[in-house]
């Protein structure tokens, strides 16, 4: 049986790329630090995986299993080796704690086989794959690093499935949006994964993606908390928080527009597409789960601070986007340490400092004087 190593055993892991490779014939090794859900894989070696529908099915997922990075090092390096796919879905944060063992898997494979090893970051995260090489080849010496051609390939790729927080303690059961989307930017010849979409150039894909999916749902988190919403859903029935969100979107999708040639009515009906699967009320999608870590969401290659940049830098509209920058300042659930943090950060120096510190916006910038001034506007 083909084998895949997949990075990241939580609900994502489980209700997405684990479930394609699964339902592709593979038998899919989860590694995580998880102990519980681990153990439940080993002992079940099986899931369901449920639709958040109003007719919603539910697909059972089999031929997997579970080891602990922390405790079964040999064992991941030997699953790894056997492996035809190693993918991840464990946070782009997390690459760098993972790439040290994947490296010893990786120089150990290439000692006894010529075997193809096809590695995937399926995070969100432009360019994640090149992230977890460029940790990887720090980790090999200048030999085994030479070895890897032809033999080991990184491919970039942008994912989308909306997977809420759920409370399936003691289940590996898990409940995901029937929409997916896997786009990896690979030769044609790799081996065929069910869901996974070939393309010559990601650029236009994982722009579109961030720029409309993942900039659309922090801003409807960021004003839906705000307005006291509790969940995407609730605040999507709030006239201004849909307002605001298609205003904003608008203004990505002018700069993607311009940037690659798409066809505006098209991405007009993708926006229109996109805020309907945010619709979901079967997802209770919280506005805090969406919102949460907005020191990474701020960050200058990220879904508000970078479709801004990119949108000044071709002459076009971007002050809903900092509208969106300013709600995300406003993001004080204290259930969150980095909301915490830039909290403590406005209290002490103001908006202009942290957009400075977390975006890398200088006080004169355009972007950041609109973000501040907002910001100061929704305090009244």
């Amino acid at each position: 049986m083909k084998k895949a190593v997949h990075f990241g055993a939580g609900n994502i892991g489980r209700g997405f790329i684990g479930a394609l490779f699964s339902k592709s014939g593979y038998h899919v090794t989860f590694v995580d630090i998880a102990e519980e859900i681990i153990n439940l894989l080993n002992e079940q070696g099986e899931y369901k995986v449920n639709l958040a529908a109003e007719n919603g099915s539910s697909e059972k997922i089999s031929s997997v299993s579970g080891l602990n990075n922390m405790t079964q090092e040999s064992q991941v390096i030997e699953a790894i080796g056997e492996a035809e796919y190693l993918t991840t879905a464990i946070g782009p944060n997390i690459l760098p704690r993972i790439a040290p063992l994947i490296a010893k898997g990786i120089a150990e494979r290439v000692k006894k086989t010529d075997d193809k090893l096809y590695i995937i970051a399926c995070e969100n995260q432009i360019s994640a794959t090149d992230l977890l090489k460029g940790y990887i080849l720090e980790n090999l010496d200048e030999e085994t690093a030479g070895k890897l051609e032809g033999r080991v390939f990184f491919f970039n790729s942008a994912v989308d499935r909306i997977v809420p927080i759920q409370n399936n303690q003691g289940s590996l059961d898990v409940l995901v949006e029937p929409y997916y989307e896997w786009v990896v930017e690979a030769p044609t010849d790799i081996p065929a994964v069910e869901g996974m979409k070939i393309v010559p150039d990601l650029a236009p894909f994982i722009e579109r993606k961030l720029f409309t999916v993942n900039t659309g749902h922090a801003v409807i988190a960021y004003l839906g908390y705000l307005a006291g919403k509790e969940t995407i859903d609730e605040a999507l029935k709030d006239e201004a928080v849909y307002k605001q969100a298609e205003a904003t979107l608008k203004e990505t999708g002018a700069y993607l527009v311009k940037e690659y040639g798409l066809d505006a009515e098209e991405h007009a009906q993708y926006i229109k597409k996109i805020i309907g699967r945010f619709q979901n009320g079967f997802l209770n999608d919280g506005v805090t789960r969406v919102g949460r870590s907005p020191i990474r969401k701020l960050g200058p290659n990220d879904r508000l601070v970078r479709p801004a940049e990119q949108a000044m830098k071709a002459g076009l509209p971007f002050e809903n986007l900092a509208k969106a920058i300013a709600a995300a300042l406003h993001f004080d659930f204290q259930g969150d340490e980095e909301a915490v943090k830039i909290q403590e950060m406005l209290k002490e120096h103001g908006p202009l400092y942290v957009l400075k510190e977390v975006s890398g916006l200088e006080e004169d910038n355009l972007i950041a004087k609109e973000a501040a001034r907002q910001y100061e506007q929704m305090k009244k």
